[in-house]
């Protein structure tokens, strides 16, 4: 009879599955989690050098040699029609491919139902490469946030992460997405800050800081440790008379961020009702985008139009436009870039809402120079503001707004500046378009993250005005699975599960969620250690909080119930959805007496 234990037995198909589910069982479900954290930085990192060198090479044999040809306006309409016409084909195969890719992953994120497929990432990245690459006018940091999103979901199947905390290594995709495409791991934070989890959740924190810097770290190894836009001089505040253009390009920046929102979101409306096939949709905007450029190279002399632009935005940066060429573009990129996106195709917004800012901001460089007898070079110093301006103004993430706009250029001297335009271009867009474009997406397509709540009758009522669920059954770090299991069982109605210290404090709860991925193990529980293995940070309301914290707590952790705790961390009973429900019509029923 052969030794069970001879390192031979693994080497059976079979004998190497049941190697991985020992090694996966070894490990708790936290260590799984901040192994895969390193691991998906890593991988995103090269991935998205993979992708953007990609396009690149596409666009050299592809648009930029069209503009090289002799006969070159029917090759610049052709080529980008034709890319898109081949996108919107594949898109066909491949739907959960289209778009930018960061409403998708807001989306996932922010609810059960709707998931980030490794075969969405893929179609990504294959098809933003054709279409990206042949001309059409959408950016490439989107479908990079798509892209590494997909593959850190992937990768925590691979790696046995349970369901529930499949979500959590979606901020942890993003954020090494946005520090690889744009190379800047302090602006990836805080925009997966700002736009996924949308509030400052230390659980998700570390996880996140981990693999923006690993991307960066990946993507710098393979570029060169340079700032993405070199910007020939050091900008900075030379006159602080130009802080009252700075506050009216503030203004502008936030009108031309509204109207960029309002007639992406009308096109795209208009292409949802249209009878045309929708493989064909995304040849219009190729179409539309190769005539915009053909125009502005034959009156202007300059490209742009097409792509990312990014040649032509270090030339505004360096002010070397005119003021005519600065408008001209940029309305031309706006227009361009609303056609392609909103016909459908695969690519993102935050290049072109870049390069919009910039020719804004050159403008009123311009303007500038002209009301204050100003240096020429402050053309550059306002293209840089106002890139970061538009930004704000459109995606609303107003501290990512002024750190990208730092990292990707290496300079700090405009942080005046920037602040000052940047957080008037948000205020100003906020107050006339309350729900950001990401957001209004999402609701366009049904799918909105943030239902409404009755939070105007909620305020003020406290959470110990209920009657608490008493006396919840608990559990201890050092549970096996299954006693964990036969808690549940004998559990009735009870959802969440709260996990104590020894001193009956709380360390960590356990979720519904949470025992479906333990219950699946069937005969393997025993390779389980404990329910250390499977709880998650503790989540939990104090009897002095509103009701309305509550909810928003209940929301974070997926569930409908929510341990209350004293001043000593310890349990003192469960809050569910139904006792709110019951404090809110109660309340309502006596504010309509009265």
């Amino acid at each position: 009879m052969p030794n069970p234990l001879s390192p031979l037995r693994w080497v059976s198909p079979s004998g190497l599955a049941n190697l991985w589910r020992t090694t996966r069982f070894t490990l708790t479900e936290r260590q799984r989690l901040f192994g895969l954290t390193v691991a998906i930085g890593g991988v995103c990192g090269l991935v998205a050098v993979v992708f953007h060198h990609a396009i690149r090479g596409l666009e050299q044999l592809t648009i930029e040699a069209a503009f090289a040809a002799t006969a070159w306006i029917p090759w610049v309409i052709a080529i980008p029609t034709i890319g898109a016409l081949g996108a919107g084909i594949l898109l066909t195969w491949i739907p959960g491919a289209r778009g930018s890719g960061i409403p998708q992953v807001k989306l996932a994120y922010a609810t059960k139902t709707h998931r980030i497929g490794f075969r969405d990432a893929l179609g990504k990245f294959l098809i933003g490469i054709l279409q990206i690459g042949t001309g059409s006018s959408l950016g490439r940091e989107g479908p990079t946030v798509h892209i590494c999103s997909g593959l850190a979901t992937g990768m925590g199947k691979l790696g046995g992460v349970s369901p529930q905390n499949l979500k959590l290594l979606l901020p942890v995709g993003t954020a090494a997405g946005i520090a690889a495409a744009f190379n800047a791991p302090i602006a990836a934070v805080t925009f997966t800050i700002e736009e996924i989890i949308g509030n400052l959740e230390q659980t998700l924190l570390t996880g996140v800081i981990v693999a923006a810097a690993l991307a960066a770290v990946v993507a710098r190894s393979l570029n060169g440790d340079n700032p993405v836009f070199s910007i020939p001089q050091g900008y900075g505040l030379d006159h602080p008379s130009s802080l009252v253009t700075y506050v009216l390009l503030g203004f502008a920046a936030a009108l031309v961020s509204v109207a960029f929102t309002d007639a992406l979101l009308w096109v795209r409306a208009r292409f949802a009702v249209t009878r045309m096939p929708g493989w064909m949709r995304p040849g219009i905007g190729g179409l539309v985008t190769g005539g915009l450029a053909v125009a502005a190279m034959a009156g202007l002399g300059v490209s742009g139009v097409t792509g990312g632009g990014y040649g032509s935005l270090i030339d505004a940066l360096s002010g070397m436009f005119t003021v005519k060429t600065l408008l001209i573009l940029g309305a031309f990129k706006l227009i361009a870039t609303v056609m392609s996106y909103s016909s459908g195709g695969a690519g993102g917004i935050f290049a072109p809402t870049l390069f919009i800012g910039a020719m804004l901001g050159g403008a009123f460089g311009a303007l500038d120079v002209e009301l204050f007898g100003h240096e020429h070079a402050e053309l550059g110093s306002f293209a840089l503001v106002g890139m970061g301006a538009v930004f704000a103004g459109t995606i609303r993430a107003p501290i990512t707004s002024v750190l990208i706009i730092m990292e990707m250029t290496g300079g700090y001297g405009l942080t005046l500046p920037l602040m000052i335009s940047n957080m008037s271009a948000y205020a100003i867009s906020r107050q006339l378009r309350p729900v950001q474009i990401y957001e209004a997406l999402l609701v366009q397509d049904g799918h909105p993250t943030h239902p409404p709540r009755p939070t105007e009758t909620l305020d003020g009522l406290m959470i110990d005005r209920l009657e608490l669920e008493l006396e919840p059954r608990t559990l201890s770090p050092g549970d096996p699975a299954v006693v964990v299991l036969q808690q549940v069982a004998a559990a009735g109605r009870q959802e969440v599960f709260p996990v104590l210290d020894g001193e009956r404090r709380l360390i960590g709860v356990i979720t519904l969620d949470d025992m479906a991925s333990l219950a699946a193990e069937g005969d393997h529980l025993e390779l389980l250690v404990c329910a250390a293995d499977l709880m998650r940070p503790p989540v939990s309301v104090r009897p002095h909080e509103q009701l309305q914290r509550a909810l928003d707590k209940m929301g974070e952790l997926a569930a409908r119930q929510l341990p209350v705790i004293d001043l000593d961390d310890r349990v003192v009973g469960l809050i569910d959805e139904a006792a709110i429900a019951h404090e809110l019509l109660r309340v309502h029923a006596a504010r309509t007496r009265s």
